[in-house]
């Protein structure tokens, strides 16, 4: 009759004969894989473009190309016929204005649509 095993004691698992400490060798192991599945084709990207689009309304704006001598003022007066409306299209383009007074002849500023 044979000991019995006990689980919580790897030595009483092992399958060498009983008294013996000689470790399993394991330093030849190699692993892989293998699939009978064949493989899959590779995607076609060369006829993809790229680009971008907002669901913002930008109904009634316009843009205006600074010409040199011009001010946010005279730009006001032109599109909304009064001067002091000059901030509204400091705040519309204060992604390239950090100064109101320094605009340059070439710019194009958006013109937000005239507040009711």
């Amino acid at each position: 009759m044979s000991t019995p095993k006990n689980p919580n004691d790897p030595d009483s698992l092992s399958l060498a004969p009983s008294g013996s400490k000689k470790k399993a060798d394991f330093s030849n192991v190699q692993s892989g894989s293998s699939s009978t599945e064949a493989d899959a084709p590779k995607a076609d990207f060369s006829n993809v473009q790229g680009g971008s689009s907002s669901t913002e309304e930008s109904i009634g704006e316009q843009t205006y190309t600074v010409q040199k001598g011009d001010t946010l003022s005279h730009v006001a007066k032109q599109f909304y016929g009064k001067a002091s409306a000059w901030n509204r299209i400091f705040e519309a383009n204060r992604d390239q204005l950090d100064n109101p007074d320094l605009i340059q002849p070439g710019q194009v500023l958006k013109i937000p649509p005239q507040a009711d």
